[in-house]
Formats: C-alpha cells, structure tokens, sequence
C-alpha cells in the first residue's frame, strides 16, 4: 500500500474558518465574514486559556533578585504560574528550592513583608500588567526564581497565518469555530454544533493532561 510519507498538514486560519462555515451551512463570502469569524477565533483562544486548554504554551523562565525588593512585573501575555523554584548558587553548586504558592488574602495577611531572608512564598497577581510576590523579601541579589508560566496564545491576526497548534488539537479548533460562529450565523445549528465542540474538547481536554511533559511554544507564522 503507497503511503504519501506527508505529515505536514497545517491548515492556515482562513481554511480553519471555510471549515466551520461548512459546517455551519453557509458560505464564507466577504471580507467581513473573515473578520467576523478571526474575532470569533480570539474570543474561542480566550476561552480555552480560562477553561486551562493550553499546556503547550507553557515556558520556563528565570528572574534575577534584587535585595529587599519583593515584587516583579511580567509580561502582560502571561496568564498563571505554575509552579517556582528559588535557585541559590554557592562554591559554584546550584540548589533549586521549592516556593509555595499563596493565596492574596493569604500574602495580604502577611504582617511583616519588609523581612528578608530565603524566599518561600509567591503569590501571583493576575492583574493587566501580572506581578509576582515574594515572601520573605530577598536576602541578596544573587537568588534567582525559577518557574513555568502558561502565556497566552497568539491571535489570529492575519488570515494566511497558520495556528501552530499541536495537530491532535485541530478537530476542537474546528468544532469550536464552528459552534461559535453559529450562534451569530446559523443559530438552528447551534445545540448540535455545541455538542460537537464539548466533545471534541473534552478528547483534547484529556490529552493535554495526559501529555502535560509535551509542551511546546505555539506560534503564529506566515504560510509563506
């Protein structure tokens, strides 16, 4: 039997929503359909990040210490900390202790935050700007965080971009813009096209847990 020897289906965003208006019945026409429908693909994003579908885009990172400040903004595209580690290097051998992470009620009860000594506590605040909170303050500026933050994924910016999705992720990306789109387009279609989506993402649910070690960084790329 001939096989292609082909694995490198990727459709571009225009394709996935052609797909979804197929499925909702209609055709993609104008140019306000794709607009309409790449909004609809940013607001679906947003919600698969709410609903915790997007381990792939988990990085670690590093933070340089500074001495008594306990506070550090991040990148307004990062949305939860995962975990955190302190790493102290001392005669050249580095040791990664494990933070805790803390409630606000729980940082903001904190009498004394002003203490320096070994960090042990971080409290994420998920404001515009994110910040990290450490307790107790830094007792040096050679301590260094260490943590897997979950960012956001990149928009669907430009209709010849492909979503650089893992590829078991496609079948709920189409039943989700399809199902998102029906309810602006084809609302007779929308229960079964909900149901269809609810599957899909709870097959897709189940494996980004199950492969939680597979992580990588999406991307938003040209086609060409």
């Amino acid at each position: 039997m001939a096989l292609s020897g082909s694995t490198n289906f990727e459709p571009n965003v225009t394709e996935f929503v052609e797909e979804a208006f197929e499925r909702c019945g209609i055709e993609l026409r104008t140019g306000y359909d794709l607009k309409t429908a790449k909004r609809s693909i940013n607001l679906m994003l947003a919600e698969w990040a709410n609903r915790g579908l997007n381990q792939w885009t988990i990085e670690q990172t590093t933070q340089a210490l500074t001495e008594g400040t306990s506070s550090y903004s991040l990148n307004s595209n990062v949305i939860d900390i995962l975990d955190m580690s302190l790493r102290r290097t001392t005669n050249n051998e580095t040791t990664d202790t494990s933070m805790s992470r803390i409630s606000r009620a729980e940082y903001l009860n904190i009498p004394t935050k002003d203490t320096k000594s070994r960090p042990s506590q971080f409290f994420f605040d998920k404001l515009t700007t994110p910040v990290i909170k450490i307790w107790p303050s830094p007792e040096n500026s050679t301590d260094v965080l260490l943590f897997n933050k979950i960012v956001r994924m990149d928009d669907a910016d430009t209709a010849i971009n492909t979503i650089d999705m893992p590829f078991r992720f496609y079948p709920c990306f189409a039943a989700g813009l399809a199902y998102y789109i029906s309810q602006k387009r084809a609302p007779e279609r929308t229960q079964v096209l909900k149901a269809a989506y609810e599957e899909e993402f709870r097959r897709a649910a189940d494996q980004d847990e199950d492969r939680a070690s597979f992580r990588i960084k999406p991307s938003m790329r040209s086609s060409y």
